[in-house]
């Protein structure tokens, strides 16, 4: 049996990300999701890139603020306390646009924990 308790806020930032990203599954060693926590402020993203999975599917857990997702149909508001899912082989780009007036704090998960990612080009 294995248990891990820690503090997000105790768990060092990811480096080179475009917003602030703490790695919950490096952290405690989890192989089979990708759990991390992301703190956005006004006009940063999440993902590194507009981007697609081919298998993995990521949830967005909105902890506090509201954030955007821009897909190739449109881009959705994700406010406090809702959940989006992206299924594999749907782009998006999970971010707070510059207009925003607040910080966006969300969970994201995402399984299996496959580096499967592959850019998108909206053009």
């Amino acid at each position: 049996m294995g248990y891990h308790h820690l503090a997000v806020d105790d768990i060092e930032p990811t480096p080179d990300r475009p917003s602030i990203q703490r790695s919950i599954s490096d952290a405690v060693g989890l192989e089979k999701a990708a759990v991390n926590v992301y703190e956005v402020a006004p006009g940063e993203d999440i993902p590194l890139a507009y981007h697609y999975h081919d298998d993995q599917e990521e949830l967005f857990y909105v902890l506090s603020g509201t954030l955007a997702v821009e897909t190739p149909e449109k881009t959705y508001e994700v406010s406090e306390d809702e959940v989006f899912v992206v299924e594999p082989d749907s782009p998006q780009r999970a971010h707070n646009p510059e207009s925003a007036t607040e910080s966006v704090t969300t969970l994201v998960v995402g399984a299996p924990a496959v580096d499967d990612v592959h850019p998108y080009d909206p053009e």
